[in-house]
């Protein structure tokens, strides 16, 4: 593996900051987060439409997603949505997507009680069958929710408040299904919240996909050869990539590999210097490892593990 960095530290006492200051280290630090775009209705009928990153689904059974309009940092005031879902407990949870980030952006502006930022950010309003708030037309998403509690955790400025809101209806745009019927992450774009103005966009090479260790057992990167493991070439992802695997290559795999035109080349190439060929096929295994053939570069791994035995 490559050597380490060495790198300082600075330890930090959450009481001796201020809140706004604990408040971007915390938001810098904790991201991408989601972002629920909540649809609320007052009691007098007043719609609004505010995005909060303090957000993320809890349960499928009962599907329960939970978000927090914290009190605001300046003046301890609460938000209009948590005001709004205490009078009337309802919600529409809409998705946000790259094609309205700035318009839901917009309507974070801290605008009057009884604003409508539908009208504000120019998003459409389109009927709940469920819950009275609207949701919004251009949103990939929506969720229709009842509030199942609120939960208040201080009543200082900056303090959370946890909204759990119970999915009762899904409203999903077809355009963003593939052929079995799923959600596809590639034509979803979603958008993340990072810290300060920053966000995060889930599309193109920053979506990639890993193998999950759920119905299987990966061997453990602590079951690899030593020299493997202490590889100045292979990375931690790469190990990790490596110890995901359920067995390590047969010896018919191994020997077939040694037949392959890019490991005989290396090895015509690099004959008589067997440190330099077994480097040398460690960066081939790495190439074959972004290509996602974990076995084939396990098993170019083990041959170059056999050179000279």
């Amino acid at each position: 593996m490559t050597e380490k960095a060495v790198y300082m530290t600075k330890t930090i006492d959450p009481t001796t900051l201020s809140q706004p200051d604990l408040h971007a280290y915390l938001l810098s630090a904790v991201a991408p987060r989601p972002i629920c775009f909540a649809s609320t209705i007052d009691s007098a009928g007043n719609v609004n439409l505010s995005p909060f990153s303090f957000f993320n689904v809890f349960s499928s059974s009962p599907p329960l997603m939970i978000f927090s309009p914290s009190r605001s940092g300046r003046d301890n005031s609460l938000k209009h949505s948590h005001q709004n879902v205490k009078e009337v407990p309802e919600v529409v949870i809409n998705i946000v997507d790259f094609n309205i980030v700035e318009q839901m952006s917009l309507s974070s502006t801290a605008y009057e009680k009884g604003m409508n930022e539908f009208l504000k950010s120019g998003l459409t309003p389109i009927p709940s069958e469920k819950v009275k708030p609207p949701r919004v037309a251009e949103a990939p998403v929506s969720f229709e929710c009842t509030v199942d509690r609120v939960i208040e955790l201080a009543d200082t400025p900056g303090a959370g408040n946890l909204i759990f809101a119970k999915v009762e209806l899904m409203h999903i745009n077809e355009n963003y299904l593939d052929k079995q019927g799923k959600l596809d992450p590639k034509r979803l774009d979603l958008v993340g919240r990072m810290g300060g103005s920053w966000y995060a966009r889930a599309s193109g090479d920053s979506l990639f996909e890993i193998p999950k260790p759920i119905r299987s057992k990966g061997i453990g990167v602590d079951q690899l050869p030593e020299s493997i493991r202490n590889s100045e070439v292979l990375t931690g992802n790469n190990l990790g990539r490596l110890g995901n695997l359920e067995k390590l290559p047969g010896q018919d795999e191994i020997a077939a590999t040694g037949k392959d035109d890019e490991t005989r080349m290396l090895s015509k190439k690099l004959k008589g210097n067997p440190e330099k060929l077994k480097s040398e096929l460690h960066w081939l295994a790495q190439q074959i490892l972004k290509e996602k053939d974990t076995e084939k570069a396990m098993a170019v791994l083990l041959y170059a593990e056999n050179l000279g035995q």
